[in-house]
């Protein structure tokens, strides 16, 4: 992670998810459905309806929302049925944006996601041509005033992550997404706050962005999350500090 901040990336899409949370809410609705649909609705048993679910409480969905999603993914109430899909394309300055779709009509949601591209200076590609560039793996951000740093790396490393890495204000815990619920549940148990705590696609080349540059692409980011199809976008931007601070005035 030298040189790149993943929590830089994770805080900009979390600032948009915040401005809309009744739309997140919906979302994760239906991500708690398709896992439920895929492998039963118990989350001790299926771990991608575990994560699911502590998404869902991370973000504040209240209790009977997350209880009738999983009801209705496993067959009650006549859920919908939604396809997960990704979606791959670039933005301006040649920038690579990964969109991971559910949606109950492939061609509709197809349509809408191209015209985004295209209005904001993109173009939705093929498939493969730009996932290849990502890495899945479990990211854990621990801001560095709740830990000390020997007893991060004891408890991550001990639990199977792969590496902890100091980056600004925080200290980022990487590891395999296999062993994502296992490192979660150690620094849980050590009592070790988390800022984010996800399975999410690391790029693992960046491209740098200047303050025009990077307030194009964050503009189609904003309008690819708006869509009620799109459950995350994930790209390679990487935004240097002082285009931070400058963006932030």
């Amino acid at each position: 992670m030298a040189g790149h901040s993943h929590w830089a990336n994770i805080a900009i899409k979390k600032g948009i998810a915040d401005k809309k949370k009744g739309k997140l809410f919906g979302k994760l609705s239906r991500l708690i459905m398709v896992a439920a649909r895929n492998a039963g609705p118990d989350p001790t048993t299926n771990l991608a309806l575990r994560y699911a679910i502590d998404k869902a409480k991370a973000n504040s969905m209240p209790k009977d929302n997350i209880e009738r999603a999983v009801k209705k993914g496993a067959g009650e109430g006549g859920g919908a049925g939604f396809e997960d899909i990704l979606y791959e394309g670039y933005g301006s300055h040649g920038v690579a944006i990964l969109c991971d779709i559910l949606t109950d009509n492939r061609n509709r949601t197809a349509g809408e996601v191209r015209k985004i591209f295209e209005v904001h200076g993109g173009n939705l590609g093929a498939t493969g041509c730009v996932a290849w560039m990502f890495e899945r793996k479990g990211v854990f951000v621990v801001p560095t005033s709740a830990v000390e740093e020997d007893k991060l790396f004891e408890v991550a490393l001990d639990a199977g992550a792969d590496d902890v890495a100091l980056s600004g204000e925080n200290f980022e815990v990487t590891c395999k997404p296999e062993v994502f619920q296992a490192v979660n549940e150690a620094l849980t148990a050590a009592r070790i706050p988390t800022e984010v705590a996800e399975v999410s696609r690391v790029a693992n080349q960046n491209v740098d962005l200047d303050v025009e540059a990077a307030r194009s692409v964050l503009k189609l980011i904003d309008i690819l999350e708006d869509n009620d199809d799109v459950q995350s976008v994930t790209s390679n931007m990487n935004i240097p500090p002082e285009i931070m601070a400058e963006l932030s005035k």
